[in-house]
C-alpha cells in the first residue's frame, strides 16, 4: 500500500499547465516516482500482531539526503536529543503525537496495535513534491518552495499517512474506487482529528483542513482538502480547482486516480464533518469512536462501498450508543445530508 498525501490530479496539472518549465519537470518527476512506487507495491500482512502492553514510541528518523533511496541515514532514534535540522525533528514528534493521540483516545498501540516501530524518512527526492506512507514508513519531500512549503510542516499530514497503515493493518480496505475512496477519506479524518487533539479544539473551532500551511505563499488556497466544504480547499491557475464533491448528486465517475479516491473522498468526509458538528465538543471522542470502530471491527468487506460502510457505522453507532441517542441520529442525519440516507438502525 503507498498511498499520497498529493493527488495525482493536482500534479498533473501542473505538469501540463505551469508557466515555469522547472515545476513541470518536477511535477513529471514526482508523477513518475508515483507510479514506480505503485508498481513496486508490497504486499503487507493485514490483521493486527499479538498486542503488547508496553505503550511507549520507538521512532526512527532517516535522511534520504535528496537522494530516492529508503530508509536512509539514521539521525535520530527514539529519545536522542533534536538534531536542528527543523525536517527531522517536526517528523519526530509528529510521529509522537500521532502515536499518544492513538494511545489516548482509543487504547491503540502504534499503527499495528501491538508497538510497531514508526520509521520517517526526510529530505527526499529533489524538491519532492509529495509524501506518502510505502507500507512500511513514512517518507516526505522538501516540497519545490513555489507551489508547496515542505511536507513535513503539517500534523495532518503525518496522521494521514499513518492512518493508511492502520487501515492495513485491520479493514485493509481496497485502493481502488469507493473502497479507496473510504480508505483515504479515514486517513483524512483521522488526520484531522490528530491535529484537534493536539491543539485542544472541539468541533465548533476546528478548521477541518488537510494541509493547511502546505501551500506556498501566492497559490490560491488553504489546503489540500477541507472535510466541512469539498470542493473549495484551492483553486489556482496552476493546481487547478477543487473537485471534490460533497454530496452522492455530484460523485464523480473516472478511472483516474485509482477511480477517483482522492475526489469522491470528499462525500465521507462531509459526512463525518456533518456528524462530530452534530454532536458537537471534541470530535475524537464520539464521531471518531463511531468511526475507529467501524475501521477496525473486523466487519467490513475489503470492497465495501459508501452506503455499506455507512450501515456500518450506524450499527458502531447503535452498539456505542443506543438507537435513539444523539450520537446516532447524528450519524444518520449526516449519511442523509450527503445523499446516503440510512435505515434508523443501519
Amino acid at each position: 500500500m503507498r498511498c499520497h498525501i498529493v493527488p495525482p490530479h493536482m500534479l498533473e496539472r501542473i505538469a501540463r499547465d505551469a508557466d515555469d518549465p522547472a515545476l513541470r519537470d518536477r511535477a513529471r518527476r514526482t508523477l513518475a516516482l508515483t507510479s514506480a512506487q505503485f508498481a513496486d507495491r508490497k504486499t503487507a500482512a493485514a490483521g493486527a500482531p499479538a498486542p503488547s502492553a508496553d505503550f511507549v514510541p520507538d521512532r526512527t528518523i532517516g535522511d534520504a539526503g535528496g537522494r530516492e533511496e529508503l530508509p536512509g541515514r539514521t539521525v535520530r532514534a527514539e529519545g536522542a536529543p533534536a538534531t536542528g535540522d527543523e525536517a527531522a525533528d517536526q517528523a519526530y514528534d509528529w510521529l509522537g503525537a500521532t502515536f499518544d493521540f492513538f494511545e489516548a483516545a482509543y487504547r491503540r498501540n502504534s499503527i499495528d496495535g501491538a508497538g510497531l516501530r514508526m520509521v520517517s524518512t526526510v529530505h527526499y527526492g529533489d524538491k519532492y513534491d509529495n509524501a506518502f506512507w510505502n507500507g512500511e514508513q513514512m517518507v516526505y519531500g522538501d516540497g519545490d518552495g513555489v507551489l508547496f512549503t515542505g511536507f513535513t510542516g503539517p500534523l495532518d499530514v503525518t496522521g494521514h499517512e499513518l492512518t493508511h497503515g492502520i487501515t492495513q493493518y485491520t479493514a485493509n480496505l481496497e485502493y481502488y474506487g469507493q473502497a479507496g475512496a473510504l480508505n483515504e477519506s479515514m486517513s483524512d479524518v483521522f488526520g484531522s482529528l490528530i491535529k484537534q487533539w493536539h491543539l485542544g479544539q472541539t468541533a465548533d473551532r476546528a478548521d477541518w483542513l488537510i494541509g493547511q500551511g502546505l501551500l506556498a505563499p501566492g497559490v490560491r488556497g488553504v489546503a489540500l482538502r477541507s472535510l466541512k466544504e469539498p470542493g473549495t480547499a484551492y483553486d489556482d491557475p496552476r493546481l487547478g480547482k477543487d473537485p471534490q464533491p460533497a454530496h452522492m448528486d455530484h460523485y464523480v465517475e473516472t478511472y483516474r486516480d485509482n477511480g477517483g479516491v482522492h475526489i469522491n473522498s470528499g462525500i465521507p468526509n462531509r459526512a463525518f464533518y456533518l456528524t462530530a458538528t452534530a454532536i458537537g465538543g471534541n470530535a475524537w471522542e464520539s464521531a471518531g469512536r463511531v468511526w475507529y470502530d467501524t475501521l477496525t471491527g473486523g466487519t467490513l468487506a475489503a470492497d465495501v462501498d459508501f452506503a455499506g460502510f455507512a450501515a456500518a457505522t450506524v450499527r458502531s453507532a447503535v452498539r456505542l450508543y443506543g438507537a435513539d441517542a444523539v450520537e446516532t441520529k447524528a450519524v444518520n442525519r449526516a449519511w442523509t445530508g450527503v445523499g446516503l440516507p440510512q435505515q434508523p438502525n443501519g
